[in-house]
This record gives structure tokens, C-alpha cells and sequence, in this order.
């Protein structure tokens, strides 16, 4: 049982890796272009708080046996710093107030639930404590590609989501889930339950919408709807795309 508690904590890390970073193809398009364009840059400083609540979690004085969720969630809290920064640097003066906002209140967020944890709870009411916190965002991370699956039902086409990119969330969150599951870990299970149940969604419509061709003009109309535009206009350019989906890991 614990060979494969550890198995499926390593397969969750590689899988995670992939999810943390996905979004490099968008960030070197930034810095080639010195500029973020549309795209935006709040999914960063949310994952970014969620990879510091869970490597906090992880650590074995707040919950025994979960070193490896705070090894991959430490890492990924890294490669999101430097993706905030990277933001921050080309972003216009607008754009880069509102994320150093959000940086800002990640940071807090995090400090109070460090010092909560360490200077008013111990063992189990700790562990509850940063566990429901962890829990919390990493649902509220696995929940951002819903507008994504939206748009794909509306324009049926999957442009707009690309199929590794689904499939890594479904393998993440499946091998956390499973691996919560092991370990009698709900804080771990449960957020990683929804994950896997939306990945599987994900490859779900992309095998039905797979073959469909997209409109252009509909799929303009339905960004403008939606208020969500997380990539430059087709007007702007109509190659090397990169996807909203990516935007969200």
C-alpha cells in the first residue's frame, strides 16, 4: 500500500511539472514580443497561492506522508513566481498594477495562514486548518478552464483547447486523487477528484468537437461575450496561437 501511495505521488508530480509548464510557449511569445498583448495574467498569482498552500500543507510538521505533494507544489510555486515577474515586466501600467494587486494579496494570504498555523493551531486542528485552505484553491485552480469548455460547446471547436494540455490535467488530477485516496487524505483527494472529473470532460468534448471546423466570426462574437479574452484578436494575428487554456495551468 505505501509502494503505491509513493508510485502515484511520483507519476502526480511528473504530470504536474507538465501542467506548471505549459504556459511557456505563451511567455516566450511575451518576451519576443516585449509585450503581453490580451492575454492575462491572473491565472498566475491564483496558481501561484495555490502551489504555496499545498507545499505548506505537504510539509511533515503540518500533515505526515506528503512531502512529495509539497516537492511538485514547491517547484511549481517557482516556475509561477517567474511567470508573474516575466507578466509584471511587459505588462502596460494598468495590467501590472492589478497583478502586483493580486501578488500582493497572495502573499498575505499565505503569510496569515503561515503564521495562523504555526502560532495558534498544533497537530490535527493544524492539519484541518491548511488543509481546507489548500483544498479550496486547488478546486478554484482546476476550475478555471470551465470557460474554455464553454466556449468549446458554443463554437464547437476545439481551437481553443488543446488535447496534451487536457490530458495532463486528467493524469494530474487522477494520480492525486488516487493518491489521496491511499492515504486517507480528503484534502488531497477531493480537489484532485474534480480535477480529474473536469480533465476527463475536456478530452470528452475534444474527441466530439475534434473533427469540427471553427468560425472565425463566432468565435470572435462569443469572446467579446464572454469578457474573457485571453488571447490577441484574430485580427491581430492568425498564427502561432496560443490558447486561453494554457493561460489557466
Amino acid at each position: 500500500m505505501n509502494i503505491a501511495h509513493f508510485l502515484f505521488g511520483i507519476f502526480g508530480n511528473a504530470s504536474g511539472l507538465f501542467l506548471f509548464l505549459a504556459p511557456t510557449v505563451t511567455f516566450k511569445r511575451v518576451i519576443a514580443n516585449k509585450s503581453t498583448e490580451k492575454f492575462s495574467g491572473v491565472p498566475y498569482p491564483m496558481t501561484l497561492l495555490n502551489c504555496l498552500l499545498s507545499t505548506w500543507y505537504g510539509l511533515p510538521f503540518v500533515s505526515p506522508h506528503n512531502i512529495l505533494v509539497s516537492i511538485v507544489n514547491g517547484t511549481g510555486a517557482v516556475i509561477e513566481i517567474i511567470y508573474v515577474f516575466i507578466f509584471v515586466l511587459f505588462a502596460p501600467k494598468r495590467e501590472k498594477a492589478k497583478i502586483l494587486g493580486l501578488f500582493s494579496f497572495v502573499v498575505a494570504v499565505f503569510s496569515g495562514v503561515v503564521l495562523v498555523s504555526l502560532l495558534a493551531l498544533h497537530g490535527n486542528t493544524r492539519t484541518l486548518f491548511c488543509g481546507f485552505a489548500a483544498a479550496i484553491f486547488s478546486i478554484i485552480m482546476y476550475g478555471s478552464p470551465l470557460s474554455i469548455m464553454r466556449l468549446v460547446i458554443r463554437t464547437k471547436s476545439v481551437e481553443f483547447m488543446p488535447f496534451f494540455l487536457s490530458l495532463f490535467v486528467f493524469l494530474c488530477g487522477t494520480s492525486w486523487f488516487i493518491y489521496g485516496l491511499i492515504g486517507r487524505d480528503p484534502f488531497v483527494a477531493v480537489p484532485n477528484g474534480v480535477g480529474s472529473l473536469l480533465g476527463a470532460t475536456q478530452l470528452i468534448l475534444y474527441f466530439i468537437y475534434r473533427h469540427s471546423k471553427s468560425d472565425p466570426k463566432k468565435e470572435t462574437a462569443t469572446e467579446e461575450e464572454e469578457g474573457t479574452v485571453e488571447m490577441p484578436n484574430q485580427n491581430q494575428t492568425n498564427s502561432n496561437r496560443t490558447t486561453p487554456q494554457e493561460e489557466r495551468v
